[in-house]
Parts: C-alpha cells; sequence; structure tokens
C-alpha cells in the first residue's frame, strides 16, 4: 500500500501509508520540524513556525501561510508519546476553521513495522461534524501521499551518497 488512503464514517478519519524507510524516520518526519520541508500543499498552504515538546504533557505548535500572507496557527497537547511507535495529541485551529471551527479534535500516529519499511496510520477524531471529518480525510490523504514523497526521496538520496 505505497499509495496514502483515508476513509471516515464521520466521526473518525482513518488514514493509512506504507513507507519504505525504519520506523524511527518516518517517525521522526511527522513529529519534528521537518514537517516544514514536507508538508504542504502548493497553491493553498505551507507550513511553518515548528515548536515542539514531545513528551506527555508537552505541547506543540505549528502554522500554516496561505498564498494571501495569512498565517493561520495550530497548536495542542501531546496525551501520550512512545516514540518511535505512537503519538496521541489534541489539535486546534487558534482561528475559525471553515468546516471545524475552534474545535479540539484528538490525533493518533502510530508507527508499525511490515515488510517494506513502517505503516504510518493516523487516526482523528471529536470533530463534530460530518463535513470537518471529510475534508480531514481528504486532508490527511494528501499529507500521508506528500510524506511518502518526502521520505522515498530522501532514502533514495541517502542510498546515492551511501553508493558515492
Amino acid at each position: 500500500m505505497t499509495r496514502a488512503q483515508a476513509v471516515t464514517d464521520g466521526d473518525i478519519v482513518l488514514a493509512t501509508v506504507e513507507i519504505g524507510v525504519p520506523l524511527e524516520r518516518a517517525f521522526h518526519a511527522l513529529n519534528s520540524a521537518e514537517v516544514e520541508r514536507w508538508w504542504d500543499a502548493p497553491g493553498l498552504y505551507h507550513m511553518e513556525g515548528w515548536h515542539s515538546d514531545l513528551r506527555l504533557g508537552g505541547r506543540w505548535q505549528v502554522g500554516v501561510r496561505i498564498p494571501d500572507g495569512t498565517f493561520l496557527p495550530a497548536d495542542g497537547e501531546y496525551l501520550a508519546v512512545q516514540a518511535p511507535h505512537l503519538v496521541t495529541l489534541t489539535r486546534r485551529y487558534n482561528w475559525d476553521h471553515p468546516t471545524l471551527g475552534r474545535q479540539v479534535t484528538k490525533v493518533t500516529y502510530r508507527f508499525d513495522p511490515v515488510e517494506a519499511g513502517t505503516r504510518v496510520t493516523v487516526r482523528q477524531e471529536e470533530f463534530g461534524s460530518v463535513e470537518a471529518a471529510r475534508e480531514h480525510a481528504v486532508g490527511w490523504e494528501r499529507t500521508l501521499t506528500l510524506l511518502h514523497a518526502h521520505l522515498t526521496a530522501s532514502a533514495e538520496q541517502d542510498g546515492k551518497l551511501d553508493a558515492a
């Protein structure tokens, strides 16, 4: 399953992708300032301003910069950290998101070893509306596609450097 897939029942979003890298590499890419290098949607937004205290009770924050220059921040708290296998956090937009408002949701990232490398699974819940869940399912599929492309290119580049 190298292609990212996401589904929702209107309450919970599940998204998954398999990537040919070790658990630790996938974990770091999704839970560090590295997100600023790959998590974007050209013409829609770019992530910036990542700060994180990756521990139980720690806080995180990041924002998206949209094409007109507006900065839209989000933040939350870590509810569980079991590196490199699992992170659960709260997520809240600090602006009035069109479908979610400022609703706090819960997001869990799971990293499971598979023959091809790592299966990354994202579960987001507590949306409060079917429309918000559907929109976020599309977003998570796009995000995991970007993560896959970033980590695959990075692994290929590392392989080229190792061979030199």
